[in-house]
């Protein structure tokens, strides 16, 4: 099979977690970037990738690499490239660009632009008219990426982002990614062999991706479409071979997931059904100061308001409580913290074991691990 150049999209922080993600699933030369990870492989790959990978946003397949002088060579450079290779007069296109440090293009929409026309010109030479540009549902995405003078164009074998899995129908006022869900399960080590604690669970993205990991169920076993069931080269067989090949694995530890609010528990109980996970994790309604679960060694990932609704005295209150609960209730597990706010952490009150920085949509956050010791630490 052909091998090509690939892109895996993802969070920042994220990196190293989705790196060794495709070195498992088979991927080579593998190099990690800003937000993305380079790496190589084939059509099944490529579909393995979206598959499976928990970690990535997006995969895109490069079709062209160039340099450009300006921005006429930039489209005579697009128009050269045999496009119907990748989508035929009856297919809708939409282009999305990202530019870094250029003198010739002022932003990534004028960019788009400069690919669109080039696209329809080249069809209209050939075949006497163009595809329609859809920008909401398109059936191929075209990805522009321009840093300087250089120029990579790939095609989205995703369409819409990974981290929609097909499971999540209910979600509270702040929903974490299914992605930074997973990548936060992975980057504390947490892999099924001990239990797991959410108590402020909201519509339980994070218990969900983790009975998804510890029963090794693949991230989109629920996802109906991906963009590159649209390829002229789609072997629908090679993919049914793919999902055909999953390996659930049996789940013997405990996945504990609770919330303040009635109604984000039900969401998550609702979102744990459609996930097929809800006979694996226990639900229930309870502040975290009344909240007692007797585990050790367990993982504990708490993502905590970061204050953005709630006035500065009770938010400082909470991650006092929060420091006191994990001190004294869960003394020997391991907890981490999800927060945007480093002054909050200090109420906790912890010393932190490792900081990792992390983004919740627009927010920087810090990501922090408590080792939770019983008695007294003891200093060598």
């Amino acid at each position: 099979m052909e091998k090509y150049n690939l892109i895996a999209k993802t969070f920042s922080g994220l990196e190293p977690v989705l790196a060794n993600e495709i070195k498992n699933i088979g991927g080579q030369n593998i190099n990690q970037g800003r937000r993305a990870v380079f790496y190589e492989g084939d059509k099944e790959l490529i579909y393995k990738s979206n598959y499976y990978l928990r970690t990535a946003l997006r995969i895109l397949k490069e079709i062209d690499s160039f340099q450009f002088k300006d921005v006429d060579h930039f489209y005579l450079k697009c128009k050269k490239i045999n496009w119907e290779k990748y989508l035929n007069i009856n297919q809708s296109f939409a282009i999305s660009s990202t530019v870094i440090h250029s003198n010739d293009f002022r932003n990534s929409m004028f960019a788009s632009l400069k690919v669109k026309d080039a696209i329809a010109d080249y069809f209209r030479q050939k075949k006497g008219k163009r595809p329609n540009v859809d920008t909401q549902t398109p059936e191929v995405i075209i990805n522009a990426h321009i840093n300087k003078n250089i120029c990579s164009l790939s095609i989205d074998s995703s369409g819409e982002s990974l981290h929609k899995r097909g499971y999540r129908t209910k979600q509270g006022e702040a929903p974490l990614s299914e992605v930074l869900a997973a990548g936060m399960i992975l980057l504390s080590g947490w892999n099924g062999q001990t239990d797991f604690i959410d108590p402020m669970c909201g519509s339980g993205t994070l218990p969900i991706e983790a009975a998804m990991i510890a029963q090794n169920i693949p991230a989109g076993r629920f996802r109906k479409n991906y963009a590159f069931m649209e390829w002229a080269d789609y072997d629908e067989l090679l993919f049914e071979k793919i999902k055909a090949e999953q390996n659930i694995t049996p789940f013997s530890k405990q996945i504990f997931a609770s919330d303040i609010s009635r109604s984000n528990v039900l969401n998550a109980e609702t979102n744990a059904r459609r996930a097929r996970v809800y006979a694996n994790i226990t639900f229930q309604t309870a502040d975290i100061k009344d909240l007692e679960i007797n585990c050790n060694n367990a993982t504990i990932i708490i993502n905590p308001p970061y204050g953005e609704r709630l006035k500065q005295q009770n938010i400082d209150k909470l991650y006092s409580l929060l420091g006191e609960r994990m001190k004294h209730q869960f003394a020997g597990n391991t907890a981490w913290v999800l927060t945007s706010s480093k002054e909050y952490l200090k109420n906790i009150g912890l010393k932190p074991a490792q900081k990792n920085t992390l983004f919740n949509g627009s927010l920087e956050c810090s990501y922090v691990k408590y080792p939770l010791f019983k008695g007294k630490r003891i200093k060598k």
